[in-house]
């Protein structure tokens, strides 16, 4: 799966992920992440990319012009790479006014062979070039960041991590909180006493349809305390009277 960011600021992209797992999976050829800057796109001699709003108003707007060139030379790219022609891939627009972001989002993107993220800055992207390439607008939570860059990284992370390869065990991200529209279960390690804590015993038990009962239980018990909200639509979904 291939990432393609486009950024002011591609050493701030390719710096938190080229770290840990996803930094693993790259050298291991699972994804691919390239930082594409605006900057180079644009054809003001001093590479100049925002302007004042029309209407007045505090703050600069990034302009349409290298935001669209930008765009389209990573589609060609992309193409390119196919070598035939491809239908445009899905490019996100990272903004608070989007789809808030989560699970079911990120395995929807997980199927794509490509995305496109475009990080706004300033007071945001002339409406013109956004009407023009975007085809979602997502956002990961009501609140106003100073740039895409971190938004774009937390679905990268969310999505790369469904991708096959990507972990070393498949199976931790179908028991992650969410993947089954509940919270994940706790879970404990060695030692087995510590701080006068004990694990549970039944995880010590090595009847695994007990564990695995045990586990829903309290994945039902946190999700029904601290995520009511998710609690009844697992409850609705699943039929469930409890």
């Amino acid at each position: 799966m291939y990432f393609h960011v486009l950024t002011l600021f591609p050493e701030m992209i390719m710096d938190g992920l080229n770290n840990s797992i996803l930094g693993r999976a790259m050298e291991k050829g699972c994804i691919r992440a390239e930082a594409v800057n605006i900057r180079d796109y644009t054809l003001d001699k001093h590479q100049k990319v925002d302007d004042y709003t029309y209407g007045g108003g505090a703050g600069m707007l990034m302009q349409a012009q290298p935001v669209y060139d930008c765009v389209q030379a990573v589609i060609d790219r992309i193409r390119h790479r196919n070598q035939e022609e491809i239908s445009t891939p899905r490019i996100i627009y990272v903004t608070p006014q989007g789809r808030v972001f989560n699970q079911q989002m990120a395995k929807e993107f997980a199927g794509e062979e490509d995305l496109i993220f475009l990080c706004g800055h300033y007071e945001g992207i002339d409406e013109r070039v956004l009407e023009e390439v975007v085809t979602d607008h997502v956002s990961i939570g009501d609140y106003v960041l100073t740039g895409g860059e971190l938004p774009a990284m937390v679905m990268i992370d969310a999505i790369a991590r469904l991708v096959p390869g990507v972990l070393n065990n498949d199976e931790s991200a179908m028991t992650d909180s969410f993947g089954n529209g509940l919270l994940e279960y706790p879970q404990y390690s060695r030692p087995r006493v510590w701080r006068d804590k004990e694990v549970p015993p039944v995880l010590l038990s090595g009847n695994h349809k007990l564990i695995e009962k045990w586990r829903l239980e309290k994945s039902i018990e946190r999700t029904k305390e601290q995520r009511p909200d998710l609690y009844e639509k697992w409850r609705m979904e699943n039929d469930c009277c409890k």
